[in-house]
């Protein structure tokens, strides 16, 4: 009898997962004293839309810094696409530039204009003397400006970012994150303090790039209504714990994480938020 082999390549160039990002029972702590985060666990798909949601002081923004590697954990274990999020980790700094962070100050440069806070962005692919002397190639430039056109922002290159409103600033953020070709955005309260209409402006570009880009896309919100609206599943942080994980299905909220939450209390959190 013939047997079959099974053949396979004498090397592999890389490896993939559908899961993105992955948190085990991670604690962390700014005091060392009281943790700000408690045995959170979290998978996140490959190209999809992350909502984490709870109010002030939650831990919401402590997850994303865990994140991009700006805190590490006290206990538990974080991967980002297989690496470790640590600063001193070189193979989590070289694909660093692959995460587009937009924190809730949105970090942008008031007295400079909108092109080229955009152009910010692009520095990790520039040599060190043109990310010092911020000489850009003619090619990143046409590119910005295709992104500004993405986000609409056309006809405002030339605009200090201190002369725009809430929602053009945020627009610039986001086509700053877009000008780093990520992977994965993190976004912190980006349409926070904004009225209804514009954030949801907001949130439909950034779900529009989401596709298009095929990004992971992690935001933090307070409204849970709206990150429903637009994330494949959404966290609920309560005194630093994960006390919810759901997600829209048609007419239905589903349940992915059985917790101590009854139907009522979970209907109840979303037209809560309806109301507002």
């Amino acid at each position: 009898m013939e047997l079959l082999q099974m053949t396979r390549p004498s090397s592999f160039s890389l490896i993939s997962t559908k899961k993105i990002i992955q948190m085990n029972n991670v604690y962390t702590s700014y005091d060392s004293k009281n943790y700000a985060l408690k045995g959170i666990s979290i998978s996140i798909d490959r190209g999809t839309n992350y909502a984490i949601v709870g109010q002030s002081g939650s831990g919401k923004s402590t997850l994303l810094k865990l994140m991009n590697g700006m805190m590490i954990p006290s206990k538990g274990t974080i991967k980002i696409d297989y690496q470790t999020p640590n600063m001193k980790n070189k193979q989590f700094k070289l694909m660093m530039h692959k995460i587009g962070y937009i924190p809730q100050s949105l970090g942008l440069i008031k007295n400079i204009t909108v092109l080229e806070n955009i152009l910010i962005g692009a520095l990790p692919r520039l040599g060190k003397i043109q990310s010092l002397l911020k000489m850009f190639p003619e090619e990143e430039v046409i590119e910005a400006k295709k992104i500004l056109k993405q986000v609409g922002l056309e006809g405002k290159e030339n605009r200090k970012a201190y002369m725009l409103s809430g929602g053009e600033k945020r627009r610039v953020a986001i086509a700053r994150a877009f000008m780093q070709k990520p992977t994965i955005l993190l976004a912190d309260e980006i349409v926070s303090e904004l009225d209804h209409i514009t954030a949801r402006e907001i949130m439909a570009l950034i779900a529009s790039a989401q596709k298009t880009m095929n990004l992971t896309a992690i935001m933090v919100h307070h409204d849970i209504q709206l990150a429903l609206e637009y994330a494949n599943r959404v966290a609920v942080i309560k005194d630093g714990e994960k006390i919810l994980e759901i997600g829209v299905e048609g007419d239905k909220i589903v349940d992915f994480q059985t917790g101590n939450l009854t139907t009522e209390e979970i209907m109840e959190m979303y037209s809560n938020e309806s109301k507002k």
